[in-house]
């Protein structure tokens, strides 16, 4: 049995009120089977792996690397140094990160489709990931930045799906100082600190600064207003689904005589992912209104209006 310190905000985690999907609590202790916990080799994820080794957890620690910077294979070194020391399955996992814009998100996608493939090779319910509050806080900063509706400003939830993020109360200041504790040297992505990615230019500059102009620490109240706008969110987006369509009745009379705040979570709901953003949106509602005979989508989806009735379908 492996000794590690406890942490002082291990008791944040276990039991930690559910923020999302009608979770009571994350009851951590208590999850079956095991556990992918994805470690970048990072302060964030190497202490989600220390905690759930802590707390007894069967866990697979999964890194992925992306290929994209020379310093990868370093990380990897630590990845598999760390989860020695602690006695768990390390795997490892290379990913082809393609052309295109924003290759953040693209290296998220990829990153996030190699952790789903890891759970189902190694009959994994759950897969830890290691979001701090202080990335929620940038989260939310990122989406007011994007124009995000209440969805977008609502940040990332505790769970999705198979997907947890236990630390979402917790500060990265914490994980450092428990790493520091460990006798640990995280890895350091340097992309963190180029101000040329947005989410540096936040973490560095512009959130340093609005705490520095309200004269308070803002990453809990961003945090907490994440929250809140979740769970009101995630309300609305029921009462969106029980109003419109009724079953296989996408009558548009019945879309455009909603509250035109329902009918737009309406669309949003029915049109599913990736999500129509709000242009498009009123596009959709434009047709129903019989504004406009088709609209097209992201997704490569078009929408149209026949004999009353909403249709939406992939074009190819």
């Amino acid at each position: 049995m492996v000794f590690l310190p406890r942490p002082d905000w291990l008791d944040r985690l276990v039991g930690i009120p559910g923020l999302n999907d009608g979770v009571d609590a994350l009851n951590l202790e208590n999850r079956l089977g095991k556990v992918i916990v994805g470690c970048s080799g990072g302060a964030d994820s190497l202490a989600l792996l220390a905690v759930s080794v802590s707390i007894g957890l069967d866990v697979v620690a999964v890194h992925v690397d992306h290929g994209l910077r020379p310093e990868s294979a370093r990380e990897t070194d630590v990845v598999e140094l760390r989860a020695g020391d602690l006695g768990v399955t390390v795997d490892l996992r290379q990913v082809e990160v393609g052309l295109g814009p924003n290759l953040e998100a693209r290296a998220r996608t990829a990153r996030y489709r190699a952790l789903s493939d890891a759970a189902d090779e190694h009959g994994a319910p759950n897969i830890f990931v290691g979001h701090t509050a202080d990335d929620q806080a940038e989260t939310v900063l990122l989406a007011l930045l994007r124009g995000s509706a209440m969805s977008g400003l609502a940040g990332m939830p505790v769970q999705r799906g198979p997907i947890i993020r236990p630390l979402l109360q917790v500060r990265r200041s914490e994980t450092e100082a428990y790493c520091a504790k460990l006798g640990w040297d995280p890895v350091r992505d340097p992309s963190n600190d180029d101000r040329a990615y947005r989410r540096a230019w936040i973490r560095h500059e512009a959130l340093p600064l609005l705490s520095q102009g309200a004269e308070r620490d803002l990453v809990p109240i961003l945090a907490r207003q994440a929250e809140v706008l979740r769970v009101e969110s995630e309300f609305l987006d029921q009462a969106a689904r029980a109003l419109w369509p009724g079953g296989d009745d996408t009558s548009a009379q019945n879309l455009i005589a909603a509250p035109l705040a329902l009918a737009r979570r309406a669309v949003r709901c029915w049109l599913g992912l990736p999500p129509p953003s709000f242009e498009e949106v009123e596009r959709v509602l434009a047709v129903a209104r019989g504004e406009a005979t088709a609209t097209e989508i992201s997704g490569g989806r078009r929408v149209w209006r026949s004999a009353g009735q909403m249709l939406a379908e992939a074009r190819h």
